[in-house]
């Protein structure tokens, strides 16, 4: 007898139409558009929400019920709750960051290091680092990212400038650190080791990055000019942030743990709540902050009037309060995501684009952009990697193609392509971590996704590559055995006429 477990999940409703399927998907995508285009109003929860409700509405007639909805409904949200209790301590570590004099001292003596011409290559690769070594592009955006966008500013960068930056920088690391979840999750999901995986990835990553680097270069040094720099303005800030803060080397101290903690592979959440602690403290004894302000800028960030407006709306930010308008985001776009996925609806789209596929490069092509459009369907970054690793592994085999060329195609497609769309989790979250204002009307900072160059350009580089036919290897004899010996499926002609059975033997 089945369990209840079972008759939730495993139904027999068979897959629906590809018209059903993009249904609810383009219905959504048409609120969406008028609520951002039409009424200029970047919120996209209730558009989301009411398409999450019109899949349901349709699922029902189809055959679902409210259990098997509801368990795929709440399937992806409690695969993410690491993410979310992440999300909450990273709006903690911007408030006690900021308390502690972590955040205005890189500030401070950045403007000492760092000048206008080099100052956007400079950004890339520090964020870079920083991000392969903790594994996160969301806390290195959210932290050094931050001190960043306040040095650009006063340099007199445009905003989306530095935040192109900065993006490209960390969402480099979080592509290609092995503590990165994402990097992570891509081998895990189409059955291929770490640091192959990692290895596949870089003839498409460093060209991608030295070439964003030239392009930042190119920028400081003949778009911007040094001659103009506001450098009253910098150094009202670099005087206010003085006379409010203490700084000294015990003020880093919070940096330091989280880096050395993530290159001793410590979990991330025990890591950041450590970093969170020490700062709490930092900000007591040092910085002379009460028990009582210490608990304010967790939950509702921190909180100064200096006098100088600007160094005020930079320095009050953080706590956990601050980041429910992402938070609420992410958990409605990942409850779409997972009843779209549970209906089949998914399934159905991906299985109708295989049928089209020909080549090794329309088959990369495929999985890049079925990971791009989960992404922006679904707006979860976790998903784009994970459907289409289950579903397109499969036709990789039946080529006879390593799933390597898989791997780096949907991280390409999920963690590199998340960021750059609004509504997205990643997105989301740059938007707010850096400050952009895009829901206040500063839609000019939606340039960010034109100049987080590495991004984009990784992808191209890999259609580039598969269509030359380089670095997309074939599967060995070890990869086939396998195949054998984990009984993995191979996909067969009868199922999309253009591909042949590839046998393991």
């Amino acid at each position: 007898m089945s369990t209840k477990t079972e008759d939730i999940s495993n139904n027999n409703i068979a897959r629906p139409s590809l018209f059903i399927a993009l249904l609810p998907i383009l219905f959504t995508l048409g609120l969406l558009g008028v609520q951002l285009f039409y009424f200029d109003d970047f919120t996209p929860h209730t558009p989301i929400a009411i398409g999450l409700v019109f899949t349901c509405v349709l699922a029902w007639f189809r055959g679902y019920r409210w259990q098997q909805l509801e368990h795929g409904l709440f399937h992806v949200i409690k695969v993410a709750i690491p993410v979310v209790l992440i999300i909450m301590i990273i709006g903690m570590i911007i408030g006690t960051w900021i308390a502690s004099g972590t955040v205005p001292m890189l500030i401070y003596y950045g403007f000492d290091v760092l000048t206008p011409q080099i100052f956007l290559a400079a950004a890339m690769v520090l964020c870079s680092v920083i991000s392969v070594s903790l594994g996160t592009s969301w806390t290195t955006a959210a932290t050094v990212g931050l001190a960043l966008m306040e040095v650009g500013n006063g340099f007199g960068i445009p905003m989306y400038w530095t935040a192109g930056a900065i993006v490209s920088g960390a969402f480099f690391g979080d592509k290609m650190s092995p503590l990165s979840d994402t990097t992570n999750l891509a081998p895990a999901v189409t059955g291929t080791s770490l640091f192959a995986h990692i290895k596949n990835m870089l003839p498409t990553t460093v060209p991608a990055m030295v070439i964003a680097f030239c392009v930042y270069l190119f920028v400081g040094f003949h778009l911007i000019d040094g001659q103009h720099v506001d450098l009253i303005k910098i150094h009202a800030l670099s005087t206010t942030l003085a006379s409010h803060f203490s700084f000294n080397p015990i003020v880093l101290s919070p940096v330091l743990i989280v880096l050395v903690l993530a290159l001793k592979k410590m979990p991330a959440i025990p890591t950041l709540m450590l970093s969170v602690l020490v700062s709490m403290l930092i900000a007591m004894v040092v910085q002379g902050a009460s028990f009582h302000d210490v608990m304010s800028y967790l939950q509702s960030g921190f909180s100064i009037n200096s006098g100088q407006a600007s160094t005020d709306a930079l320095l009050n930010r953080g706590g956990i309060q601050s980041m429910t308008w992402i938070l609420t985001l992410i958990l409605i776009t990942l409850a779409f995501g997972g009843v779209l996925e549970q209906t089949r609806c998914l399934e159905t789209i991906i299985l109708s684009i295989l049928t089209k596929v020909r080549s090794i490069f329309g088959l990369q092509v495929a999985s890049t952009c079925t990971a791009l459009g989960t992404n922006i369907i679904a707006g979860d970054p976790y998903l784009s990697i994970a459907l289409p690793g289950r579903m397109y592994s499969q036709a990789y085999r039946g080529m006879g193609y390593s799933t390597l060329c898989l791997s780096r195609s949907i991280e390409e497609g999920g963690t590199l392509l998340s960021p750059l769309i609004p509504w997205n989790a990643g997105g989301a979250f740059v938007i707010h971590a850096l400050g952009l204002g895009i829901a206040a009307g500063h839609t000019e900072n939606l340039l960010y996704i034109v100049c987080s160059i590495s991004c984009w350009l990784s992808p191209l580089l890999g259609f580039a590559y598969a269509a030359l036919g380089k670095f997309v290897p074939k599967a060995t004899s070890e990869e086939r055995k396998q195949w054998q010996d984990n009984n993995e499926i191979v996909l067969r002609a009868e199922h999309t006429r253009p591909f042949h059975q590839v046998t393991s033997n």
